[in-house]
């Protein structure tokens, strides 16, 4: 028995149904072609496969783009801040989207979220650097109690020398400064928190580590009228966490500084041996 394969248009579909049979059954199959069951059936499966893959896939892509809007956003909210501390004042909208390059209905509308979480501060058409940003910067460490070990050697290095002090930490290729206090240079080279220097200066060979043994000092090789004494910061461990460098203006002994320098280093290393956190507060002392 020959078989024949015939193709069968659904009416109401419009689909070809491709039936192989013999020529018996041929009757029958057409039959059932022109009814619509076998396309609608086939049509169904082939529906309900695609449906199903169409959805998943619009969920995934769905959820991607939230994600990408997510990171977006999270993107736009940073550069903001970055621009406002860049700024170290007050700017506005106009200033801030010429510095993101992000339109400004869009830097309008980061800022008043920022505004509404207490990150960023309003007084006008000017925005600032907000008291929550500064509550959540504070937390940071970079080593488990470094900064409260350095706070009273940082204090006494600059009441014993009148230098203006720091204490830097390796971040970005930059010596980020974690501590600080202003000393006689001020306002020829005001110090704080977030200031960053090259790894080229004092503060930054000494943070790599010396070649040598002792302090590396500056005599005005980076600024005039600037001289530094600088030298690494060790945990207990003995690796390298952070630079102490004192800086006073040309014509002081840079021995006798670099010698003071050593000894708050010391000092900042016994600290973190001893775990160099303060006793916390109790709450009734703590202002909500």
């Amino acid at each position: 028995m020959r078989a024949n394969t015939n193709t069968n248009t659904n009416a109401s579909t419009g689909l070809d149904v491709a039936t192989v049979t013999d020529t018996g059954a041929a009757t029958r199959t057409d039959e059932i072609a022109a009814t619509g069951a076998v396309a609608r059936t086939d049509v169904i499966t082939d529906a309900g496969a695609a449906t199903g893959r169409d959805a998943e896939g619009t969920a995934e892509g769905a959820a991607r783009g939230r994600r990408e809007r997510g990171r977006g956003v999270l993107e736009g909210a940073f550069a903001l801040l970055d621009a406002l501390r860049r700024n170290g004042d007050e700017a506005g909208v106009t200033e801030l989207a010429l510095a993101c390059g992000v339109p400004k209905a869009s830097v309008h509308r980061l800022l008043d979220q920022l505004v509404g979480v207490g990150a960023v501060e309003r007084t006008g058409n000017r925005y600032r650097v907000g008291p929550q940003l500064y509550r959540l910067g504070q937390a940071w460490e970079p080593h488990p109690g470094l900064r409260p070990a350095a706070r009273l050697p940082l204090q006494r290095l600059r009441a014993a020398t009148g230098a203006s002090v720091v204490l830097v930490v390796l971040r970005e290729e930059t010596a980020l400064t974690v501590g600080s206090v202003p000393g006689d240079l001020e306002p020829l080279l005001p110090v704080r928190d977030g200031l960053a220097f090259r790894l080229d200066t004092a503060a930054g060979k000494a943070l790599r580590g010396p070649r040598a043994s002792g302090a590396v000092l500056d005599r005005e090789d980076v600024m005039e009228g600037v001289c530094c004494a600088s030298l690494p910061v060790r945990a207990p461990d003995g690796r390298t966490v952070a630079a102490l460098a004192a800086m006073v203006p040309a014509g002081r002994r840079l021995d006798a500084l670099a010698h003071a320098v050593a000894g708050a280093g010391a000092a900042i290393t016994r600290a973190l041996a001893g775990g160099g956190r303060r006793r916390p507060l109790p709450p009734t002392d703590l202002v909500p």
